[in-house]
């Protein structure tokens, strides 16, 4: 993977379930995709684009916060389960991975070394919890209906800059 990528990004709406797992424990987000578009198609909300795994705390010793989303044309109302709020406007930091989403830890490695070799910064504070970021997120761009091969999946990392970076 080598093709980077900055990219303006507009401010979306998005529905998301959101949960608390270790590292080892993060594979039991999966089935949440499912939950979140069938969840919109009972408030009769349109999803746009593919689902998302939005990173909003990331301690690799103890517990990642995210998010299980896909963004939406039109804002939705929460409920007991599921959370709404905006992707932010900004630049992005992106490239596509191609593979396993076993390569995924690697290919955000890669990324990240990109970013600190060109001089990029990211949108994220230090939090006694881990790093809270605005916006860090795997774009699942292979449906594993259609494509049952994990190792045919396309997944886009797309990482909010810092303003000025």
């Amino acid at each position: 993977m080598s093709n980077y990528e900055v990219v303006q990004r507009d401010a979306i709406p998005y529905a998301a379930i959101a949960i608390a797992v270790p590292m080892e424990r993060l594979a039991t987000a999966g089935p949440l995709n499912g939950e979140v578009f069938s969840w919109l198609a009972q408030q009769q909300v349109t999803p746009v684009g593919p689902p998302f795994w939005k990173y909003n705390v990331i301690d690799m010793a103890g517990q990642l916060e995210l998010e299980v989303g896909v963004a939406t044309e039109t804002p939705a109302t929460a409920d007991d389960r599921v959370s709404v709020g905006q992707l932010p406007a900004g630049r992005y930091l992106e490239t596509t991975y191609h593979g396993h989403p076993d390569g995924l830890r690697q290919a955000t490695a890669d990324l990240l070394a990109h970013a600190d070799a060109q001089g990029l910064s990211f949108d994220k504070a230090d939090s006694p919890t881990g790093e809270r970021w605005a916006a860090r997120l795997e774009y699942y761009l292979s449906d594993p209906d259609d494509q049952p091969d994990m190792t045919q999946w396309d997944t886009t990392l797309s990482f909010k800059l810092a303003d000025g970076s």
